[in-house]
């Protein structure tokens, strides 16, 4: 028996590695949730699954200023997301965060915690980059890339392409190849652009390019309740 997903990909540079470490573990679970095969009316909302609970007091290695997965999935897991995204009255199918990293040329880790939102029309990924990469800088290495402000920040939206992976839940080989498009804001972590970025990712199933008004809705609502949003200034 095999299934297939979207995940996201990015293009060249730390944020496309960085994507390369937690890509599998927000594909499988949403593959695993097909496999489950809860549908219709009767569906719950999903709740969020993975990643570090919580910062602080409890051992987390996360930073007082950085999320951890499990809160970017709670931050993007809210009741009016499917109404930010313009389709009302959907239910979330699965939710889920991803503690990542990457390491990067010097053998300095750099964290790269992410949250996921699948419906049944669009999917959504939050992802915080704690990296010294300026947006500013990043956006240069983009084709058609727009740079603008977002929430008084330096952001850039850009298309992008997800990956489809094809794989056997008997074990078989995997597979992968091109997926759907996908549009892509990233915003600087602080006013001042010194690195790093909160990204949100938009793809949707059908394979239509995502609504840049839909982007920036959800970006616009959700980043200001990030851990460590605030502290940036």
């Amino acid at each position: 028996m095999a299934d297939e997903i979207n995940a996201p990909t990015k293009g060249s540079g730390a944020w496309g590695q960085a994507f390369a470490a937690v890509v599998l573990v927000a594909a499988l679970g949403a593959g695993l949730w097909a496999a489950g095969g809860a549908s219709g009316s009767d569906r719950a909302p999903a709740t969020c699954s993975g990643g570090e609970p919580e910062n602080g007091s409890n051992g987390s290695k996360h930073a007082s200023r950085q999320a951890s997965g499990a809160q970017l999935c709670e931050a993007l897991n809210r009741s009016d997301l499917a109404e930010l995204l313009g389709t009302p009255g959907e239910i979330a199918k699965s939710a889920s965060g991803s503690d990542g990293s990457v390491t990067l040329t010097g053998g300095k880790e750099t964290e790269t915690p992410s949250g996921r939102v699948e419906f049944g029309t669009y999917t959504v990924t939050l992802t915080a980059t704690y990296d010294r990469l300026p947006v500013a800088a990043y956006a240069a290495l983009l084709r058609d890339a727009a740079q603008q402000r977002v929430l008084g920040r330096s952001a850039v939206l850009y298309s992008d392409r997800t990956i489809s992976i094809g794989f056997r839940l008997d074990g078989g080989d995997t597979s992968s190849g091109p997926g759907v498009p996908a549009r892509a804001l990233a915003v600087a972590r602080d006013s001042k652009d010194s690195g790093g970025s909160f990204e949100v990712v938009l793809w949707r199933e059908d394979g239509r390019v995502p609504d840049d008004a839909a982007v920036l809705r959800v970006a616009e609502t959700i980043l200001p309740t990030v851990p460590g949003w605030g502290a940036g200034g």
